[in-house]
């Protein structure tokens, strides 16, 4: 993608972004994107087929740098010499709080749940590299159960509580679950 498609699609993301902070995800037409992003009808089909995609595009945007696995010095923080997955993890709510004013307008509709979904795919091939096998309780429930809880302390934390650090959300959940 040369540069300015890049920014035709920031364009299309941030008039999106800002349309949700406002309307339902149902309500919102691509009219009002095609507005928003002032940009002509043909440019936003040239980029995406449906709003659908958009919103899928946007999460696999957000989730593809968040769940790299290539750790280097970044401007707001530095993970590039931490390699336990409790460093992973931090790193990971870092990239979501900068991302925090994007993934607010998603959440406060419908495509919230959308955006869960996509979350916990990455999370499940995130934590399933980490879990170990249990005697007493199979593997598929307690990866679920792992995924699941930190999914919605993702959610609790970017919804309503991010005066606490990406950090301290790491040691909170890493002290309440077994990893």
């Amino acid at each position: 993608m040369d540069r300015r498609q890049r920014k035709t699609r920031s364009a299309i993301f941030q008039a999106f972004t800002r349309l949700l902070e406002q309307k339902t995800y149902s309500s919102l037409t691509v009219q009002e994107v095609i507005d928003e992003a002032d940009i002509s009808r043909s440019t936003f089909y040239a980029h995406f087929e449906t709003k659908d995609e958009l919103l899928k595009a946007m999460c696999t945007d957000i989730f593809d740098h968040v769940f790299s696995h290539d750790i280097m010095s970044e401007e707001h923080h530095d993970f590039s010499d931490k390699d336990s997955f409790q460093d992973h993890i931090t790193h990971i709510l870092c990239h979501l709080q900068e991302k925090q004013q994007t993934i607010k307008g998603i959440f406060s509709g419908e495509c919230g749940e959308i955006f869960m979904r996509y979350l916990k795919e990455y999370l499940y091939q995130a934590f399933d590299l980490q879990l170990t096998d249990g005697e007493d309780i199979p593997r598929a429930y307690r990866l679920n159960h792992t995924v699941s809880s930190f999914a919605e302390t993702v959610r609790w934390w970017l919804k309503e509580h991010c005066e606490y650090s990406p950090e301290e959300i790491s040691s909170f959940y890493f002290e309440s679950v077994d990893i």
